[in-house]
């Protein structure tokens, strides 16, 4: 009877053990696992597009669509007995009878990733449409340096015109871009500055406004700004369109770039082998524009290597060469960042639906 209680007992606790579920206990380690491993490989092909259009090739981007973490665990006990029955008494040295416990589990892990290529309509939705002005304003409004977004993501205001990368040359900006730019980084540090969403005829319009009480040092930036954008010097609110050129004075007139002009702009900055450019495999890189303080720097250094860099804040191998970020040059890390998440940002329209999965469950 003994014996039977002991057996009884490890069968329970066995069934209770098979019974606990593996999946609770696999949440914090798979959040942030493949956290980490997405935001690395968006970080690598981002910066494998920005070296391969440096190139002249073409940029490929590849969304993840679903990542689906399935597990299973399968159990199996097996008991068997064996009794001889005897006429009588047994001899002393035969076994009355024989028991037998075996068990056994398998456990799988089974991942299921989808990729969606960013292509057809939603290349040229997401990639090449420009960026609405709604969007370079709110991030600004966000606290987003000025003068790194309107050098970034406008390509004119007020006909006031920023740097432009083209095939084969490099058009300057206007001289008074840098200029415009160092004012409105002034007004923007100051706090004096905000936006005001107002329904229009058709839709919201969406209006720049300035305090009216402003120290002597903002109220000089601001009457310079509106010299160099020729708008009204006694307006504290204007429209903002966007265009190339305003209707009236109490009008400002954005021209934004699209993603792929600002990838264009960005890689042309990359520093390339020199054997690269001799052998006419790749342009030289364009000297820098004069500001009013001198030669204004690029907004993101991404240099090249024979080795890979131990020190880097993303790398990527390319034509054996090896093209890095320095993770001690928060400058371009920062700018980096903010290219991927304007990535996100100005997406427009919605989606096409995602593959249905469908994950076999086992336990």
């Amino acid at each position: 009877m003994e014996t039977r209680r002991v057996l009884c007992l490890c069968l329970s606790v066995l069934a209770v053990a098979g019974c606990q579920s593996i999946g609770p206990g696999t949440v914090t380690r798979d959040r942030f696992d493949y956290t980490a491993a997405v935001a690395d490989s968006w970080k690598s092909q981002m910066l494998l597009n920005l070296v391969k259009i440096r190139y002249g090739d073409a940029p490929v981007f590849l969304d993840i669509g679903q990542i689906v973490a399935g597990y299973s665990f399968q159990r199996n006990l097996n008991a068997s007995a064996t009794v001889p029955v005897f006429e009588g008494t047994p001899p002393s040295s035969v076994a009355t009878g024989i028991f037998g416990l075996s068990g056994g589990g398998s456990y799988n892990d089974s991942p299921t990733v989808t990729y969606a290529p960013l292509s057809g309509e939603r290349f040229a939705r997401q990639l090449m449409t420009p960026i609405p002005p709604s969007a370079i304003m709110t991030v600004i409004q966000a606290g987003f340096p000025v003068e790194r977004v309107f050098r970034l993501a406008v390509q004119s205001i007020n006909g006031v015109d920023n740097r432009r990368i083209r095939e084969a040359h490099v058009v300057s900006a206007s001289p008074e871009f840098y200029a415009l730019l160092k004012n409105l980084h002034r007004i923007q540090t100051s706090g004096d500055i905000g936006l005001r969403v107002v329904p229009g005829d058709r839709d919201l319009q969406l209006k720049m406004v300035m305090r009216p009480k402003l120290s002597a040092g903002v109220e000089n930036a601001r009457l310079n700004v509106a010299r160099i954008l020729g708008v009204n010097p006694s307006a504290r609110e204007f429209r903002l369109v966007y265009g190339a050129v305003p209707a009236n004075d109490n009008e400002i007139a954005i021209l934004t770039r699209s993603i792929y002009e600002i990838l264009i702009d960005l890689s042309s900055s990359i520093t390339v082998p020199e054997a690269d450019v001799t052998e006419g495999r790749v342009p030289p890189t364009p000297e820098a524009d004069l500001g009013p303080d001198g030669p204004i720097p690029p907004l993101m250094r991404i240099s090249h290597s024979a080795e890979r860099p131990a020190d880097a804040f993303v790398s990527v191998p390319y034509r054996g060469r090896w093209f890095s970020i320095d993770d001690k040059d928060m400058r371009s890390k920062n700018q980096f960042s903010f290219i991927m998440f304007l990535f996100t940002f100005v997406e427009t329209g919605s989606k096409e639906a995602a593959p249905v999965l469908t994950i076999p469950t086992t336990r």
